[in-house]
């Protein structure tokens, strides 16, 4: 069964809270309300897809600052911020910082709507890359110390026999280990491959000294 989307609402306006809450609900939307930072953050989060509607003032900290702070905290909700009292040096701060969308209270129900909806496209979109450079990294991890050196220098354009002189082993051998490396990847082409490098962030100079084998 697919779990619904996680909406979290962050305001400490109770009543603000309820109706927001009440209107996502009525599109199909699951709904966890917060009255502070510390509550959101001391709350069970489920690993789904979502956002957080997050008010601009708070008590304590402010919205634009917790904002800030998400990644910090392993947090990677797209965030739709809310504020009675906006203007457009907020407005600059808050999209720059990444949010989807910024709206003053108060807000019609259709741009809330369509604000959250765009979120949680934004967070599933996201999630599937992250899922996607993980099951990359794991790959790599199954690749051999040589193979890796080879991949490393294969995807920064070397041809087999440079890479073979680079590691003081036979061409024959570079095809070998490139072709072990692009099977356990998954790379059905050499661009695809150096797609996956990129990813990875792999460079010649982090691969350390060669190993004899």
């Amino acid at each position: 069964m697919t779990s619904l989307p996680l909406v979290h609402v962050l305001d400490d306006d109770a009543s603000m809270r309820l109706a927001v809450s009440t209107l996502l609900r009525s599109v199909g939307l699951g709904v966890a309300t917060h009255g502070s930072v510390q509550d959101f953050l001391d709350s069970d989060r489920p690993d789904v897809e979502g956002c957080l509607v997050l008010d601009v003032r708070l008590p304590g900290i402010s919205g634009l600052d917790f904002q800030g702070q998400l990644a910090s905290h392993g947090l990677h909700l797209p965030v739709v911020l809310m504020t009675g009292h906006g203007d457009i040096p907020m407005t600059v701060q808050g999209m720059k910082a990444g949010a989807v969308d910024f709206l003053s209270k108060p807000f019609r129900d259709q741009d809330m709507i369509d604000a959250v909806s765009t979120a949680i496209e934004r967070d599933k979109a996201q999630r599937a890359q992250r899922q996607q450079s993980n099951d990359t990294f794991a790959r790599y991890a199954t690749l051999s110390p040589r193979e890796q050196q080879v991949m490393a220098l294969v995807t920064t354009g070397l041809l087999n026999k440079q890479v073979a002189g680079e590691l003081g082993i036979s061409e024959i051998t570079v095809k070998i280990h490139r072709g072990a490396a692009m099977r356990k990847m998954g790379a059905r082409t050499l661009p695809e491959l150096v797609r996956m490098a990129d990813a990875l962030g792999l460079a010649w100079r982090d691969q350390g000294p060669g190993v004899n084998r």
